[in-house]
């Protein structure tokens, strides 16, 4: 069955909000970088019925320990936390709520300690403090399948719903569960102040294309659906609505602004931006994409704010608006914009105790533990320098690609897609920069070559002539050292730097065909490309990549060829290669230095 229309729910804090200054009732035409001026606090509208303050963050991504080498005395979900509990208390005269944007997990070394602990997840503990009254479902949620979110939801005991109008979960019996008991819905309300605020999901609805929902079913008509919950909370008598939503950037909620009714406030996410206005604090080397909030117009030719934030526990989103007795905004406080997460003067926050000891300190210990876990040994160097992994065949590539091939040929027939053929590995999505052994090989070092969260796929019934068309994207820029360079698997390929350099679009058009690609073969034998040539009848080939190549990321040229997913990152597709696919030993024979000729760059 769908998800029910929507959840109520209460037990929002009751506070007040401090009487700063306000922006005036929007002015017309206000645009993407522009804002309106700010009134004396004593200028208050006196139409202005009921504030709200809005908490909010997106894309938290399992970002759990702090915001990066160089910044580490910067975000952290326990200064996180500690933050939303100090901006809950300190809001006064008025209610609060507490919003997430979603993708709130995100395969990496972190999230690997919590699926190694099992449920409840580090993330759900983390978050189950910071007290949200609803969170929005991203596509992160989905990249290790339906279960693992359905265990994610379970570490938060009921207490929050998480929030989607466009997915029906019902074929997903574990999702269905938490659908039919209100954890999982379309919408909720929440009571705050003595008010209800109604609180209406959305999730992209490039899903399937971008993460692994399964038999979830994915409804692309956003905007008809988000106006059907909006329409059923008006008629419950809710004038305060709010749409949180993940639809990769905030471009899309501006657009999506103009075809929605009666929704007062957008909060986005998915695209990681950060909106800010002059004398907002920020965390060193951040720019802002935009003004906090952005203001478009409805199907209504009301004006809506729209806010996000960067994602990775760097910030708190700060919204304060306030509401004429007809439900409809009419006044943004001067308070409103992002928080940093400090832990430095003049804003510095104590992590909180609980997740510091629950959380961050269990994670760190995990993340030793994966330097010290040894998955194989090698007999060889293994070159991942950037330099070579970008413009050479190099053993460590080799090893990368086999891992994509191996690891989809095991997991292919459970997804109902074909075993593929041949597999192609991004030299950009190769990262340790070094060489690596000979000697053990630790999980660390599996993170540190492969640590982004690219998923292997599978693109079946790729034509022989667009296989050309992929490869020669593949060393259409070598010269500039350039991340589309393929390191592969399945095949042997040979390109000449004198013939013409691919140009292709972002939308995989090819604008000028390349002719540096001479010839291709299958490990078979079988013979693609000769002499520059698609030979006639050559097969089409089913190829083994990860989900930001079959995305057409690099520029390659599968122009919406559709895809499957794994449920398995590349992380850990190698891993288990290592350890199961090559009984924990990398041979000097099966990898010898240099390569072993998979990849002749001609004279």
């Amino acid at each position: 069955m769908p998800a029910p229309a929507h959840a109520r729910r209460g037990g929002a804090s009751i506070v007040a909000l401090v009487s700063i200054a306000v922006l005036s009732v929007f002015t017309a035409g206000v645009g993407p970088t522009a804002t309106a001026e700010p009134r004396p606090a004593a200028e208050r509208p006196e139409r202005t019925d009921f504030w709200l303050t809005i908490l909010h963050n997106n894309d938290g991504e399992s970002q759990l320990l702090n915001a990066g080498e160089g910044l580490e005395d910067f975000g952290g979900v326990a200064r996180f936390v500690a933050l939303t509990r100090d901006l809950r208390a300190d809001a006064d005269d008025g209610g609060v709520v507490m919003l997430s944007s979603g993708d709130n997990f995100l395969a990496g070394p972190e999230f690997s300690a919590s699926l190694e602990k099992g449920v409840p997840f580090y993330d759900s503990l983390a978050l189950r403090r910071a007290r949200y009254d609803a969170m929005a479902i991203g596509n992160h949620e989905f990249d290790f399948g339906p279960d693992v979110l359905a265990d994610f939801i379970r570490g938060f005991r009921g207490r929050v719903p998480f929030l989607s109008a466009n997915l029906d979960v019902s074929p997903e019996p574990r999702l269905e569960v938490l659908a039919e008991r209100g954890v999982i819905s379309a919408s909720t309300v929440v009571e705050t102040a003595g008010e209800e605020v109604g609180v209406i999901g959305a999730t992209t609805p490039q899903l399937r294309s971008i993460s692994s929902p399964r038999d979830v079913i994915v409804d692309p008509d956003v905007a008809r659906l988000v106006n059907r919950q909006a329409k059923m909370l008006t008629k419950d008598g809710i004038d305060k609505i709010v749409l949180i939503s993940h639809l990769q950037s905030v471009q899309e909620d501006r657009e999506l602004a103009g075809s929605l009714r009666r929704v007062d406030v957008m909060i986005a996410g998915g695209g990681d931006e950060l909106l800010a206005n002059e004398g907002d604090l920020l965390l060193p080397g951040d720019v802002a994409a935009g003004p906090y909030p952005i203001v478009e117009r409805d199907r209504q030719n009301r004006e809506v704010p729209i806010v996000t934030t960067s994602g990775g526990y760097r910030y708190v989103g700060r919204l304060v608006v306030g509401f004429d007795r007809r439900g409809r905004v009419v006044s943004i406080d001067d308070e409103s914009g992002p928080v940093r997460v400090s832990g430095v003067a003049p804003d510095a926050v104590a992590p909180d105790p609980v997740v510091q000891s629950r959380v961050v300190e269990p994670v760190t210990s995990a993340l030793a533990e994966l330097a010290s876990t040894v998955v194989g040994t090698s007999e060889v160097a293994l070159d991942g320098t950037r330099t070579n992994i970008r413009t050479v065949e190099t053993n460590q590539g080799n090893l990368i690609a086999d891992s994509l091939l191996w690891q989809a040929t095991e997991l292919a027939p459970l997804f109902g897609a074909p075993v593929p053929d041949i597999a192609l590995q991004n030299g950009g999505g190769i990262r340790n920069e070094s060489v690596i052994g000979p000697g053990d090989v630790s999980e660390l070092d599996t993170f540190d070559m492969l640590p982004f969260a690219n998923f292997v796929s599978v693109v079946p019934d790729i034509p022989a002539e667009q296989l050309k068309e992929l490869l020669e994207n593949a060393v259409s820029r070598v010269e500039f050292v350039d991340g589309r360079f393929t390191q592969v698997a399945g095949l042997s390929f040979s390109w000449d730097p004198d013939g013409t350099p691919q140009i292709v679009d972002d939308a995989g058009t090819v604008l000028t065909p390349g002719s540096r690609v001479v010839d291709v073969t299958l490990d078979d034998g079988t013979v693609l490309v000769e002499d520059g040539d698609v030979v006639a009848g050559a097969p089409a080939v089913s190829i083994a990549t990860i989900d930001f190549s079959a995305r057409g990321g690099d520029q390659y040229p599968y122009r919406g060829a559709p895809f499957t997913t794994l449920g398995v990152t590349y992380q850990q597709a190698l891993r288990a290669y290592i350890e199961t696919g090559l009984g924990g030993s990398i041979t000097a024979e099966d990898y010898p230095e240099g390569g072993e000729g998979r990849i002749t760059r001609l004279p």
